[in-house]
């Protein structure tokens, strides 16, 4: 994975900061440490983060969206 990706799950990640267990906070902490230090995740750390990052993300609803760009029937 590359540097842009670690951004990617941390930028989302800090809004869920608040839902985090103990646990899961202090290695959100543990990743934004070594990301301000400029390390590249390992592949064990990536792991946990893609699985923090798939935890808490929900995706857009969409159907939201389509009654923004329907025409109007006269």
């Amino acid at each position: 994975m590359s540097r842009r990706d670690q951004q990617k799950y941390l930028d989302y990640l800090k809004r869920c900061e608040k839902k985090f267990t103990p646990k899961e906070l202090d290695e959100y902490k543990m990743f934004v440490k070594r990301h301000k230090d400029d390390e590249d995740f390992d592949s064990v750390s990536m792991r946990r983060l893609k699985e923090l990052y798939d935890k808490y993300y929900t995706a857009p609803d969409k159907s939201k969206l389509d009654d923004l760009f329907r025409k109007k029937e006269d």
